[in-house]
C-alpha cells in the first residue's frame, strides 16, 4: 500500500525537508487549496489587511490558468478528492511507519466548529492508476439484511431444500446398485448443496454473535437450533447412509480410496469422512431404543451449546465501585465506564468485558477490589453450571452407546493425536517439566508482593493469590525490566497497527488489501446500500486480492469488528461467514471472513491503544483470517480453518512470532501523537520479557487442558455423575499452577464456577483444548525451521501459503506439515522456546 499522493504533497508544503511531490499533481493541489479555503483548515492569512488592486489582465490570466488546470486534472482529481475528504479528520503530521495517518482526537469527539466524517478508514491512501484493477471484484460481498422473521424462515427454507434433495436422491438411486450409486450421483449433489447452503447458513448463525439488535440475536439463535436439529436428522438418515455405504465399498473402503485413481484425493477424503460420520452419528447402533436415545442426546447437546453461548454473549453484569476503590486503574479505562445515578451516584460500573476486566486486575492497587472482580467474574454465568454438567453426562452416555470408553476417545481418534494416551502423556510430561519453573516464579512474585505491601505500611499475609497474579506480573515487568505497558501501548494505536499488520501479510503472502469506504460499499453492495454489507456501523471491510506476483486475482473479503458492545461475542475470534469452494460450473466462490474482537474504544483524548499482548492477540486472530482467505479447496467443508482442532491454532500461533521480532515491531508501531516508531531500546526491553513468568502462563493452559481431559475421561458414568465439576476445576488450578484461591482463606472449593464461563469446552474444543499446547509444537517447528532467520522472506511466505494455508483440511494435516518441513515435526524447537531441555524427551522416545 502506498501513502496517498495528495497527503504527501500537503505534508511537503508544511515540511521543507520533505521531498517535493511530483509535478503531475500540482494542478490537483491547486484545486484542493481552492476547496480548503471554504473549509478553513488550510487558509493562510495575508500579511496585511489592506486590499490591493490586482490588474484585470492578471486576473484574467489567472482564471484561464485555473480553468485549464481543472480540465487537465479532472480525471485524477475526483477520486483523490473523495479519498482526501474521507481521511480529512486526520491531522496533517508525519505519517506513521505503517503508512496510516496519525490519529486525530477530533475523529472521536468533534468540536462544534469542526464536522468530521463518520467513517474512519484504516488506510490513508488514494487510488492510483494501478488500483483500477482492484475496483471491481468478480463477486459481491454478502449482505446482512436479515429480519427477525426472515432469519428463521430462511433457516427453515434451507432445511427444506436439502431435505428435498436427499429425498430425490434416495427415490432415484437404488441402494446396493454400485452401477448407479456413484460418487457423482450420490455424493456430488449433496456436496454442491452443502457448499451453497453454507453461504446462507453461516450468516444466519452469525447474527447471534454480533448483532446490536437483541431480536435478531434471538432469531439467529432459533435459526441455529433449527439447522442443528436438521443436521442431526440428516446424519441419521439410514436410507442416505446405505447409498453412501455402497459408494464407499465400491471404491474399496479406506484402503481402496488411498490407492484409487478414479477419484481425486479431496473427494476421497470427503467420502471417507462422510461414511465414518454416519456411523459416529448413531447409524452404527441398531434401529430402536438405543438409536432413538442417541438422537435425543444429540438434539439436547445442540440446545445446550446454543443456550450456553447465548448466556455468555448476553451477560451484562458488573460491579459498582467508588473511584477510590479503582485507584491505579488507567484513566482511559475509567472514562469508558458507566457513571452511576441514584443509589450508585458517584460510582463507576466495572463490567466483566475484557477492556474493563484485565486493566483492573493489572492496575487496581486495592487487593480487595481485585479479589471481588476476580471472584465475581468466575461467577458471572452461573446459569451455565447445570448446562455444563448435563453436557458432560450426555457426551459420556453417547460415547458409551457407540462403544467408546469415554467422550475423549470418541473425539480424539479423528485428530492428529489419535489416542487419549498420547494427549495425557503430552500434558503430563509438560506439567512435570514446567512445575519447577512455576514454583520459582511464584516465590519471586511473592517477594515482590511482600515488598510492595510493606512499602505501604501494611502487614504481608505470606500468600500469593489468583487475583494478585496479573497485578504483580505487570509490576515485575515495570520494575525489573523498566517497561510500562501503557507507554508501550502509545506506540500501537489500533487502526495504524491493523494497517501495519496487513502490510506484513501483503509482503509475506502476496495479498493486497483494499479498504472499502462508504462510496465503494454502496457501489459494490447488491442492494446499492452501503449499510447492507455490514452488520454494524463499526465494521471495517476490505476486498482482498493477489498481488501481481500471484496473478492479481480476487481472494475474498475481510471484515473487522473490533470494539465491545452489549450482546456481542465477548472474546476475540475469527468467523468464517462465507466459505470458498469450486462451484458447479468450475469457477471459484470466494470466502468472506470476520475478526470479532473486543479492544478498548477510543476516548475523547486518545485513540484505542493496544497493549503488546493485545497486539499479539490481534495478529493471531488475523492469522486465522488469512488462513480462511488463503483457502483453495474444492469443498467448503475443508476450507480455510476447517482442520482438526489440534492443528487449527498452529498457523496463527506461528505468526505470533512476528510480534516479537524487532523489525516487525518497528514497522507495526507509530506513536499516536507523533507517528514515531517505537525506540530500539524499548523494543529490546520488550523482547526480553517474552518468557517472563512463562512457566506460570503455560501451567495455566495446562490447567484448562487437563481439566478438559479429566471431565471427558471418567472411569465410569457413575464417577462422572458423582463428580463435583466446580470443585474439580478450582482444585486442579491450585494443584497445577500452584497459585492459591479463596479456598486458602477458608472458603470451599466450590467458591467459583469458571467452567460455566469456558465457552471453548461447549463450543467445539471439548476433549480438544490440549490442541492449544500441542499445536505450539508444530508452530514453533515451522517458525524456527523456515522463518526465524528471515521472517519477511516472501518466497518462503508464499510457499507456506500454498503448501499449508491453501490446503485447509483437504488432506491429512500431518502430511501437510511434513510437506512444508520436509520431515516429520519435532518437539525440539517447542521445548527450546520454553527454555526446557529436550534431551530427556529424546531419550524417552528412543526407549
Amino acid at each position: 500500500m502506498q501513502v496517498a499522493c495528495l497527503e504527501h504533497l500537503i505534508l511537503s508544503q508544511q515540511n521543507p525537508n520533505r521531498p517535493a511531490a511530483s509535478i503531475a499533481f500540482k494542478a490537483d493541489f491547486a484545486l484542493l487549496i481552492a476547496y480548503q479555503v471554504d473549509k478553513g483548515p488550510l487558509v493562510v492569512s495575508p500579511p496585511s489587511s489592506k486590499r490591493k488592486r490586482v490588474p484585470f489582465l492578471f486576473l484574467l490570466s489567472l482564471l484561464f490558468f485555473l480553468v485549464t488546470a481543472a480540465i487537465l486534472a479532472a480525471p485524477r482529481l475526483t477520486p483523490r478528492l473523495s479519498a482526501f475528504l474521507t481521511s480529512a479528520r486526520y491531522r496533517f503530521g508525519s505519517p506513521s511507519s505503517s503508512g496510516a495517518a496519525p490519529f486525530s482526537t477530533s475523529a472521536v469527539k468533534p468540536s462544534a466548529s469542526h464536522k468530521t466524517l463518520a467513517y474512519q478508514p484504516i488506510f490513508s491512501q488514494f487510488p492510483d492508476m494501478t488500483a483500477d484493477k482492484y475496483k471491481n471484484p468478480p463477486q459481491a460481498p454478502p449482505v446482512f439484511t436479515g429480519t427477525k422473521e426472515s432469519i428463521v424462515s430462511d433457516a427453515k427454507a434451507l432445511c427444506d431444500k436439502t431435505r428435498s434433495l436427499l429425498d430425490k436422491i434416495v427415490a432415484e438411486i437404488p441402494a446396493g446398485d454400485a452401477s448407479k450409486a456413484t460418487f457423482e450421483s450420490v455424493m456430488l449433489p449433496q456436496l454442491h448443496d452443502e457448499n451453497e447452503s453454507a453461504l446462507t447458513s453461516r450468516i444466519l448463525g452469525f447474527y447471534q454473535y454480533v448483532s446490536a439488535d437483541s431480536g435478531l440475536r434471538d432469531a439467529s439463535t432459533e435459526a441455529e437450533k433449527i439447522m442443528d436439529e436438521f443436521s442431526i436428522e440428516c446424519g441419521m438418515r439410514e436410507d442416505v447412509y446405505k447409498l453412501v455405504d455402497t459408494v464407499f465399498k465400491a471404491k474399496g473402503g479406506n484402503e481402496g480410496l488411498e490407492k484409487a485413481s478414479d477419484i481425486d484425493p479431496e473427494s476421497a477424503r470427503v467420502l471417507e469422512k462422510e461414511h465414518k460420520g454416519y456411523i459416529k452419528d448413531g447409524l452404527g447402533l441398531p434401529a430402536g431404543p438405543q438409536r432413538d436415545r442417541f438422537k435425543e442426546i444429540k438434539k439436547r447437546l445442540s440446545q445446550i451449546q446454543i443456550a450456553f453461548q447465548k448466556n455468555l454473549n448476553e451477560e451484562n453484569g458488573g460491579i459498582w465501585f467508588t473511584p477510590k476503590e479503582l485507584d491505579g486503574v488507567p484513566q482511559d479505562v475509567l472514562d469508558n465506564l458507566e457513571k452511576g445515578t441514584g443509589e450508585n451516584e458517584g460510582k463507576l460500573k466495572l463490567s466483566f468485558k475484557y477492556p474493563d476486566l484485565f486493566p483492573t486486575l493489572k492496575f487496581a492497587k486495592n487487593p480487595e477490589t481485585r479479589r471481588k472482580v476476580f471472584v465475581q467474574n468466575e461467577n458471572k454465568c452461573n446459569m451455565n453450571v447445570p448446562l455444563f454438567k448435563e453436557a458432560l453426562l450426555l457426551r459420556d452416555e453417547a460415547a458409551r452407546l457407540l462403544g467408546y470408553p469415554n467422550h475423549a476417545a470418541f473425539k480424539i481418534e479423528d485428530k492428529m493425536a489419535k489416542t487419549t494416551k498420547t494427549v495425557d502423556d503430552f500434558l503430563g510430561d509438560l506439567r512435570v517439566r514446567l512445575a519447577p519453573g512455576g514454583v520459582k516464579e511464584i516465590a519471586h512474585l511473592r517477594e515482590l508482593k511482600k515488598a510492595d505491601v510493606e512499602s505501604r505500611g501494611e502487614k504481608f499475609d505470606g500468600d500469593y493469590f489468583l487475583w494478585d497474579h496479573r497485578f504483580y506480573d505487570r509490576l515485575m515487568i515495570e520494575k525489573e525490566y523498566s517497561i510500562d505497558e501503557n507507554k508501550i501501548a502509545e506506540y500501537f494505536p489500533l487502526r495504524s497497527t491493523v494497517a501495519g499488520m496487513l502490510k506484513i501479510f501483503e509482503q509475506l503472502f502476496g495479498f493486497v488489501f483494499v479498504e472499502l469506504g462508504p462510496e465503494e460499499r454502496a457501489r459494490l453492495s447488491p442492494t446499492g446500500k452501503a449499510e447492507d454489507i455490514a452488520w454494524h456501523e463499526d465494521v471495517i471491510i476490505f476486498s482482498v486480492w493477489d498481488d501481481a506476483s500471484e496473478g492479481d486475482g480476487f481472494v475474498g473479503y475481510l471484515y473487522l469488528d473490533l470494539h465491545p458492545r452489549q450482546g456481542k461475542y465477548g472474546h476475540a475470534a475469527n468467523f468464517s461467514i462465507s466459505p470458498g469452494y469450486l462451484q458447479r460450473n468450475g469457477t471459484r466462490r470466494y470466502p468472506a471472513t470476520a475478526l470479532v474482537c473486543n479492544f478498548s474504544k477510543p476516548t475523547p483524548t486518545k485513540p484505542s491503544l493496544l497493549k503488546h499482548d493485545e497486539v499479539v492477540t490481534l495478529f493471531h486472530e488475523l492469522g486465522h483470517g488469512i488462513h480462511d482467505l488463503a483457502g483453495r479447496c474444492r469443498y467448503s467443508r475443508f476450507h480455510g480453518t476447517s482442520t482438526v482442532r489440534d492443528f487449527v491454532e498452529a498457523p496463527s500461533q506461528m505468526l505470533e512470532n512476528w510480534c516479537w521480532t524487532p523489525s516487525q515491531l518497528r514497522s507495526l508501531s507509530g506513536h499516536y501523537e507523533t507517528g514515531a516508531s517505537i525506540p530500539d531500546e524499548l523494543i529490546e526491553k520488550l523482547i526480553s520479557t517474552k518468557h517472563v513468568n512463562d512457566a506460570l502462563f503455560n501451567l495455566r493452559q495446562l490447567h484448562f487442558g487437563i481439566f478438559d481431559m479429566t471431565v471427558h475421561t471418567p472411569a465410569s458414568h457413575g464417577e462422572l455423575e458423582a463428580m463435583d465439576v466446580s470443585a474439580l476445576y478450582n482444585d486442579l488450578r491450585v494443584q497445577i499452577s500452584g497459585i492459591r484461591g479463596p479456598e486458602a482463606q477458608g472458603e470451599p472449593s466450590t467458591w467459583g464456577n469458571g467452567q460455566a464461563c469456558f465457552g471453548h469446552l461447549i463450543g467445539g474444543y471439548d476433549a480438544g483444548y490440549y490442541g492449544y499446547l500441542s499445536s505450539e509444537v508444530y508452530s514453533a517447528d515451522m517458525f524456527h525451521t523456515v522463518f526465524r532467520q528471515d521472517p519477511m522472506n516472501g518466497a518462503e511466505g508464499r510457499r507456506y501459503r500454498h503448501t499449508v494455508l491453501e490446503r485447509g483440511g483437504a488432506q491429512d494435516e500431518m502430511r501437510t506439515l511434513e510437506q512444508f518441513l520436509g520431515r516429520k515435526p519435532s518437539t525440539e524447537a517447542f521445548y527450546r522456546e520454553l527454555g526446557l531441555d529436550d534431551a530427556a524427551a529424546k531419550a524417552k522416545a528412543k526407549a
